[in-house]
């Protein structure tokens, strides 16, 4: 069965992406990196802006992810099955920019055996490699009431993950483990007492549980920093997140390296340290009214790109 998807951003992310590679001398081969190729959204704007010679890299850690970048057959493209972290095994300063499109897909939502949606029943799997790794299912059969509590409440900022753990230990003792999405929606839905307004009780517990059984936000860390290695001075990185534990640290991220560094005004300013601010903020975009209205999964979505620089601060 084929599932449609999307891209988000589409446009202004490979425009952005693009942003500063006129300063390359002409006929300069260039190299991109798509970390999270999904079903070639972005990776197929970015096969139409480049040459002949020019490289793109892909990261993908879905199985159909990687059959679909197979299928497209193009020369220019290197295909990884591996989750963007890998980023930092490519040789330093040797990447003219870098996207990450983060969270999960609309195939992968809209396909019932992945198991990433309360809305449709299916084997509770969550997995983004379904080829390892332990499903949700298995983790939640054996794990601790407060382990489970603790992973709901930082990955999903749920007040009542409290009660969601509780309730899912008591069915667990009761009448086995959960195995099921919907059997944990229904659960879910029953220990929440209160709902947002246009939200399924079930949301951030679903969130929690994706984020936590594929070590997302360990994995974005690790990402940006493999990014901002290999990136060359000038490169770009793009990153396109969907809720406010990304967004979080990628802007943390960029404020931290983009920041003048302090310096210990006791020590004399002669002797001071020369010091690098490798990255400069470039912008921060949301979707228009207009794809929001297209593409409702678009809502969420924050894209902040910034740019690897070789200038330097110094007090000398």
């Amino acid at each position: 069965m084929q599932f449609e998807h999307t891209t988000v951003l589409l446009h202004e992310a490979v425009d952005a992406l693009f942003g500063a590679v006129e300063t390359r001398p002409a006929g300069t081969p260039l190299r991109w990196v798509d970390a999270t190729f999904g079903r070639g959204g972005h990776s197929r704007a970015i096969l139409a802006r480049m040459g002949a010679a020019d490289e793109l890299i892909v990261f993908d850690k879905d199985p159909q992810a990687i059959a679909c970048a197979q299928a497209m057959g193009d020369a220019r493209m290197q295909i990884r099955h591996e989750g963007f972290a890998h980023l930092a095994q490519l040789p330093e300063a040797s990447v003219d920019g870098v996207l990450l499109d983060l969270g999960v897909s609309s195939p992968q939502l809209d396909d019932a055996s992945r198991g990433f949606s309360f809305r449709m029943d299916g084997p509770l799997d969550m997995r983004m490699d379904s080829t390892r790794g332990q499903t949700a299912a298995q983790w939640l059969a054996h794990a601790e009431q407060g382990e489970i509590a603790e992973v709901i409440r930082e990955y999903g900022e749920e007040r009542y993950a409290g009660r969601i753990a509780a309730a899912i230990v008591a069915r667990r003792q009761e009448r086995g483990a959960i195995a099921r999405t919907a059997e944990l929606a229904a659960l879910v839905a029953g220990a929440v007492k209160s709902r947002e307004p246009g939200q399924n009780p079930a949301t951030r517990t679903f969130q929690a549980l994706r984020i936590f059984i594929n070590a997302e936000l360990e994995e974005l860390r690790q990402a940006l920093e493999a990014a901002l290695r290999v990136l060359r001075p000038g490169g770009r990185l793009v990153v396109i997140s969907f809720h406010s534990l990304e967004d979080r640290i990628v802007k943390r991220f960029i404020d931290a390296h983009a920041r003048e560094p302090g310096y210990d005004r006791r020590v004399p300013i002669v002797s001071a340290q020369v010091q690098a601010m490798p990255l400069v903020a470039v912008a921060r975009i949301r979707p228009s009214a207009q794809e929001v209205a297209a593409n409702p999964r678009a809502r969420s979505a924050i894209m902040r790109v910034a740019q690897r620089t070789e200038a330097v601060w110094s007090c000398v």
